[in-house]
C-alpha cells in the first residue's frame, strides 16, 4: 500500500465516522443542556430539577432525557439547586472556585503521594512540578514538565490526573453551551445557567459515557489497564529492561475524547502500551475531534439555525485541510542525508503509524487543545512543524478544543461580523443580537489574551542568558541551530498559552523559570479567555433579539464562511508573522 492511499484511507475512515456521528451526538448534547427556556411551556418534568421517574419534552414533544439518579444524589449532597440561574460574574465566580480548589487538591495530592498507597516507592512531587502540572491539567493543557512513569503514581495518575481530564474538559464545555445561551435568551438579568448543573451534566451524560465506549475498544486492541508498577523482561541484547505498567486505557480515552493530551506514560500515543496498532490511531484521532466536530450540530441545534453550526463547521474544515495538507506533503519529503536514505521523514516517528498517521494525529492534537503527541514534532521538517505551530497560533479552532474550539471560533465570527458591517456599512448583527461597543470590546480582549502571552513569554525568555543551557539547538544568531532553538521557545509557549501541552522536545523545561513562566501562561491563556465570553455572554442574554431586515448581513453560506476564515487567518497573519519569519520560516528557507 502506497503511502497515499494509507493516508486517504485514514482520513477517509475519520470523516466518515465523524459524519455518522455529528447529527445524533450534536442533538443530544444540545438536549442535554436544555434549560427550562428551550422547553415547551407543556413540560411534564419537575424542570432541571427533573424527577428519576418522569421525562422532559422539547418544544416539538420528543422525549429528551431521564434524569439520572446519581445526578440527583449529587445535587443534593452538594446541595445545588438545579433550577437556580446565575449571571455570568456568578458563574465565572463558580467556575474559577471550582478550579482554584482542583488546583489546591492536586497539587496537596502530588506533594503527599509517597505517604499514599499505590505509591510504587515514589516520593512526593517536588513544589514546582506540583504546582506546573496541577495548573496544566486543571487548565486543560496537561503540559508534562517531568517523567510520568518515575514521577506520579497508580494513584496520583487515576485519582488526581485523570479526573481533572474529566472536569476541566466539561468546564470548557460548560462555557461553550453558557456562551451559546447568551444567543438564544433574551433576560433583563443576563442568567446564562448555572455552572454547577452544566459541569455535572456534562461529566455524567456525555464524557463518561463516551470515554467507557472507547476505553473498551482500546482494551481490545492491546492498551494496558493495570495498577502494578511494572514488571522486567529481557531486550533483544540480553539485557534486563524494566517497564512501566498503569491504568493506561481508561485514561487514554479521557486523555483524548476530552482534548487533554497528557500522557500516563512518558512516550505519550507514541508508546505502544497507550497506542498499539494503526486502528488505535485512528481510534484516538477521531476521539480528539469527536466532541469539537460535533459542537458545531450543538450550536446550530440550541439557536434554532443548523446552517450556522454548518458555517462554522466549514470554517473548522477548511482551516484543517490546509493545515493537514502542508504537514502530509512537508513531512513525505527527503530532507537531509539521513531523510534521504530512508526514502522519507522518519526522524521521531513511529513505523506502525508511519508518515500519514503521525501527520493527521500531529495536526488533530494542535488543532484542538490536547497536546498528545505520537511523534517527535521537534523531528518534523521546518515546514511542517511550522504548520503545526501555526494550528495552535490560529488560537487553536480547527475544530479547537472541547467547548474552547466552538467560543473560540464564535468570538471571531462576531469579529467577523463587526468587519464585514464596516466593510458594507450593514448593520452589525449575529443570531438577533446587535453587536456594539462592549460586545466587540469583550471579544477583542479575549482574542488578544493569546498573543500577548505567547509574545511577551518568548521575548523575554530568549533574551534571558541562561536560556540557551536549556535548548537541545542552539548556537550564533543566524545558524540552523540558533533559529531552531527559536522555534522550540516559541512553540513551548503557543501550547503553554493556547492550553495544548504538546512541546518540541529539545528544549528542557525544569528550571524554575520555565516551569513559573509556562504555568502562568497556561493560568491566564485559559481563565482570562473565559471571564471575557462569559462577560460577551452575559452581555447577549440582555440583549433584544432583532429580526433580520435588509440591512442584515447574512451569516450563514460561503460568503460568511470566508469572512470568518479570513478573519481568523488576518488575525494570526498579523500577529505572529514576524516571530514565525524568525522560526520556521527562516528554516525552511535555509
Amino acid at each position: 500500500m502506497t503511502a497515499a492511499l494509507a493516508a486517504s484511507l485514514q482520513i477517509l475512515v475519520v470523516v466518515v465516522v465523524l459524519a455518522i456521528a455529528y447529527v445524533p451526538l450534536g442533538d443530544y448534547m444540545a438536549k442535554v443542556f436544555a434549560t427550562e427556556h428551550d422547553v415547551d411551556t407543556r413540560t411534564e418534568s419537575l424542570g432541571a430539577a427533573g424527577s428519576t421517574a418522569t421525562l422532559q419534552r422539547t418544544r416539538g414533544g420528543t422525549t429528551v432525557w431521564a434524569d439520572l439518579r446519581v445526578e440527583k444524589l449529587i445535587y443534593r449532597l452538594c446541595r445545588i439547586d438545579p433550577r437556580s440561574q446565575q449571571t455570568w460574574v456568578g458563574y465565572a465566580l463558580s467556575l474559577l472556585g471550582f478550579s482554584a480548589a482542583s488546583v489546591l487538591f492536586l497539587y496537596v495530592l502530588q506533594r503527599v503521594q509517597g505517604v499514599l498507597p499505590l505509591n510504587g516507592g515514589l516520593s512526593g512531587v517536588s513544589p514546582s512540578v506540583a504546582f506546573n502540572t496541577a495548573i496544566s491539567f486543571v487548565s486543560n493543557t496537561n503540559w508534562q514538565s517531568y517523567t510520568p512513569e518515575t514521577t506520579m503514581s497508580n494513584l496520583t495518575q487515576p485519582l488526581g490526573l485523570a479526573v481533572q481530564n474529566f472536569v476541566s474538559a466539561a468546564v470548557g464545555l460548560a462555557v461553550a453551551i453558557a456562551v451559546v445561551r447568551g444567543f438564544v435568551r433574551v433576560r433583563t438579568g443576563g442568567e446564562i445557567g448555572n455552572f454547577w448543573v452544566d459541569l455535572v451534566r456534562g461529566i455524567l451524560r456525555i464524557l463518561l459515557p463516551l470515554s467507557f465506549v472507547i476505553a473498551l475498544i482500546l482494551l481490545t486492541q492491546g492498551v494496558i489497564q493495570s495498577f502494578s508498577t511494572g514488571f522486567a523482561s529481557t531486550g533483544l541484547d540480553g539485557s534486563s529492561v524494566s517497564n512501566a505498567l498503569a491504568p493506561v486505557a481508561s485514561q487514554e480515552a479521557i486523555k483524548e475524547l476530552g482534548t487533554n493530551g497528557g500522557g500516563i506514560l512518558g512516550a505519550n500515543s507514541a508508546h505502544p502500551f497507550e497506542n498499539p496498532t494503526p486502528l488505535t490511531n485512528v481510534v484516538q484521532i477521531i476521539s480528539i475531534l469527536l466532541i469539537p466536530v460535533a459542537l458545531t450540530r450543538t450550536f446550530g441545534t440550541m439557536v434554532g439555525d443548523r446552517r450556522q453550526g454548518l458555517t462554522l463547521l466549514a470554517v473548522m474544515t477548511a482551516l484543517f485541510a490546509a493545515l493537514l495538507t502542508v504537514t502530509a506533503v512537508a513531512e513525505s519529503g527527503a530532507r537531509g542525508a539521513a531523510a534521504q536514505a530512508a526514502g522519507s521523514m522518519m526522524e521521531g516517528k513511529e513505523v506502525r503509524f508511519g508518515i500519514p498517521g503521525s501527520s493527521l494525529f500531529a495536526v488533530a492534537t494542535t488543532g484542538t487543545s490536547t497536546g498528545a503527541v505520537n511523534s517527535a514534532h521537534d523531528s518534523m521538517s521546518p515546514l511542517g512543524g511550522g504548520a503545526v505551530l501555526l494550528n495552535m497560533l490560529f488560537g487553536e479552532i480547527a475544530p479547537g478544543g472541547v467547548g474552547t474550539g466552538l467560543y473560540g471560533l464564535l468570538v471571531l465570527a462576531i469579529i467577523a461580523v463587526f468587519v464585514g458591517g464596516l466593510l458594507v456599512g450593514r448593520t452589525p448583527e449575529y443570531l438577533g443580537k446587535k453587536i456594539g461597543q462592549r460586545q466587540i470590546t469583550l471579544a477583542a480582549l479575549s482574542v488578544l489574551v493569546m498573543p500577548a502571552l505567547v509574545l511577551i513569554g518568548t521575548s523575554i525568555t530568549v533574551i534571558l542568558s541562561s536560556t540557551t543551557g536549556f535548548q537541545g539547538n542552539s548556537g550564533d544568531p543566524g545558524t540552523p541551530g540558533s533559529i531552531h532553538g527559536f522555534t522550540e521557545v516559541l512553540y513551548a509557549y503557543a501550547s503553554a498559552s493556547n492550553n495544548n501541552g504538546s512541546a518540541f522536545g529539545g528544549l528542557t523545561v525544569t528550571s524554575d523559570w520555565f516551569q513559573t513562566s509556562l504555568g502562568i501562561a497556561m493560568l491566564l491563556g485559559r481563565f482570562l479567555p473565559i471571564i471575557f465570553v462569559l462577560a460577551l455572554a452575559g452581555s447577549l442574554a440582555t440583549s433584544k433579539r432583532t429580526a433580520p431586515n435588509p440591512g442584515t448581513l447574512p451569516t450563514t453560506g460561503p460568503l460568511f464562511t470566508g469572512l470568518v476564515l479570513g478573519t481568523a487567518v488576518l488575525v494570526a497573519a498579523l500577529t505572529f508573522f514576524p516571530a514565525l519569519a524568525l522560526g520556521p520560516i527562516a528554516e525552511a528557507l535555509q
